[in-house]
């Protein structure tokens, strides 16, 4: 090495040293101290609010930070979504974000008042859940055949119950109507917990949803199909649409963390390595499985953007198909 050479590697060495508290200092300071919110547009209790509190937990064990739930339901998740797209863009507020709030709702509502790419920046993805179609304990129906014989023969007179109109149960259920020509009425609640609710009391015949396992194993629901391509570990015993004579119906849900727009890149970044520490504890996974969600492989902060992008066609289209329109 000549002394040119020498002399630049040593500078180097030295600027790179000197640097090292600021790099530290950087990376702790991601973040601003105190709560993080995490906004969730739907109702405690429902499917959506079960996978940000457990997901909440483990990322604060990551980051050392709590993170508060808030949840602003309502308008088929819009109401949360304009609340984080207003937020002060600094790591201190994320979303829950799903099919319905980057997907679905563009397609369902003629106007919102955030655009769900611009106005939010990615964080990670968090899990996947294939919808269930699920009827009262005491219910009649012992198969989809049987619920769908029961259309035929009584048409209008059976309901499915949603999360509110755009919902994920909604365009499921749409969805449903679509495929097999079943003459059913749409019921929207004010989020999933109360459809839930309803729908054990006998007041709406069935509900396409997920995360609603616990209800299935106390025996207060049944569940007739999962639409997924197979077998959900927690319903080994539950067969597929497929496997039940319904053809081509396929339908899941997806979650993830966004934050407004102009969120630091290092902000995101620190949060996306805390849901990945999160996902990556066996214990979370195991509750997922046992919840009836699937795993997902681990995405940095521009892939999962990515696969956001993706699914917006692929949600309206799916709205396109249904007919589902923003009652």
């Amino acid at each position: 090495m000549n002394i040119l050479n020498r002399r630049t590697f040593f500078s180097t060495l030295a600027l790179a040293v000197a640097l090292l508290p600021h790099i530290h200092a950087i990376a702790q300071g991601a973040l601003p101290a105190g709560p993080i919110t995490m906004i969730v547009g739907w109702p405690a209790g429902g499917p959506s609010d079960n996978v940000a509190r457990l997901t909440a937990v483990r990322m604060s064990e990551a980051l050392s930070q709590s993170i508060v739930i808030d949840n602003k339901g309502g308008a088929g998740g819009n109401i949360g979504s304009d609340a984080t797209a207003r937020a002060k863009p600094d790591g201190s507020t994320i979303m829950l974000a799903t099919v319905a709030s980057h997907g679905l709702n563009s397609a369902l509502y003629p106007k919102l008042n955030h655009d769900p790419m611009k106005d939010f920046a990615p964080i990670g993805m968090i899990t996947t859940s294939p919808s269930v179609l699920l009827v009262p304990a005491n219910s009649p129906f012992l198969s989809v055949a049987d619920l769908l014989k029961a259309a035929q023969t009584r048409p209008g007179k059976l309901n499915y119950g949603s999360g509110g109109v755009g919902s994920s149960q909604h365009l499921a259920g749409a969805n449903f109507k679509k495929i097999t020509g079943a003459d059913v009425t749409h019921i929207p609640y004010k989020g999933t917990a109360p459809a839930m609710t309803d729908l054990m009391a006998g007041r709406v015949d069935f509900v396409l949803t997920t995360g609603a396992m616990s209800f299935i194993r106390s025996g207060k629901l049944r569940p007739l199909a999962v639409a997924a391509r197979q077998r959900l570990p927690a319903l080994p015993d539950v067969p597929t649409f497929e496997e039940a004579g319904v053809k081509g119906f396929h339908t899941d849900s997806w979650y993830g963390l966004v934050a407004p727009a102009g969120t630091p890149r290092a902000a995101l970044d620190k949060l996306n390595a805390a849901l990945a520490t999160a996902l990556s504890n066996p214990e979370v996974q195991k509750q997922f499985l046992d919840q009836g969600s699937l795993p997902v492989k681990p995405m940095g902060v521009d892939e999962f953007w990515s696969f956001v992008q993706q699914q917006m066609p692929l949600a309206a289209e799916q709205v396109r198909v249904s007919g589902a329109k923003a009652e």
